[in-house]
């Protein structure tokens, strides 16, 4: 049943309310602030399970409601630039941060919540043993029509992944076969829907459930690539709220969080 609400609200009322409002609003302005509400939060995909869960229970424990958007760090940073309204970015490359702070658009230089891993991932059903060496990956790569990757113009994994493959000597026959997540978790359904053969992720969704149940995993030697030294920062003009969950973001609570799904130690 749908239920149609009509108030009316005296007009005096109303227009006090709207002054009231803008009064608010330019105060907060004023202060290089917004007004109170959700902390918004940009986060890399990489986040998308541990995210959920820390923004959960941060609302349990102070009532503030976090909402928060997935995709590329890149691709954040750049709408960053162009006047995404965001009060947190968390980066999967603190590069980004760099980037933003340079540009006047932060509080600071902000902080590492975590190194960021890489694993390769395969369905099920895929006779590609996972060891060490990957000496079966690469006598299986000839027949596959597609290997996924982030996209390593924008995304951190994606770089990470193709650092590896190059280490490993593999890059010239994987690059003719690639399909290029716009961002790591998009990737990462490549290979979970069967569109592609194997592919590499993040670790901490190679750890998902709803992941782990469909694929067979590996996360690969730090040393193949770059360290993911994944930076969070506020933005300028950020919410006071938004101070709150990243400071709960430093905590204990959080760290072991992240090192539960798959992120390594700050």
């Amino acid at each position: 049943m749908r239920l149609n609400i009509n108030c009316s609200v005296p007009e005096k009322v109303t227009r006090r309310t709207a002054a009231a409002a803008l009064l608010a609003f330019g105060a907060a302005r004023a202060m290089g602030q917004r007004p109170a509400g959700p902390v918004r939060v940009a986060a890399a995909s990489d986040l998308k399970f541990v995210m959920d869960e820390l923004a959960a229970r941060y609302r349990e424990q102070t009532g503030v409601p976090v909402q928060v958007t997935f995709g590329s760090s890149g691709q954040f940073a750049q709408q960053i630039r162009h006047g995404l309204p965001v009060d947190l970015y968390l980066s999967a490359d603190e590069g980004y941060v760099f980037q933003l702070a340079d540009a006047g658009l932060t509080q600071g230089r902000g902080v590492v919540y975590a190194l960021g891993r890489v694993a390769l991932i395969v369905p099920k059903s895929s006779a590609v043993a996972l060891e060490p060496g990957l000496a079966s990956l690469r006598a299986a790569l000839p027949a596959m029509r597609a290997f996924a990757i982030a996209n390593p113009g924008h995304a951190p994994y994606g770089r990470a992944a193709q650092q590896a493959l190059e280490r490993l000597g593999l890059w010239p026959i994987v690059r003719a076969k690639l399909v290029l997540g716009e961002n790591v978790a998009q990737a990462t359904q490549y290979v979970t829907s069967g569109a592609a053969q194997a592919g590499i992720t993040g670790s901490s969704l190679a750890l998902a459930p709803a992941v782990a149940g469909v694929t067979r995993s590996m996360v690969l030697p730090a040393d193949l690539h770059a360290p993911m030294r994944q930076r969070m920062v506020l933005l300028r003009g950020a919410a006071p709220e938004a101070a709150g969950f990243h400071q709960f973001l430093q905590g204990d609570t959080a760290r072991a969080a992240l090192q539960r799904h798959g992120f390594g130690a700050a």
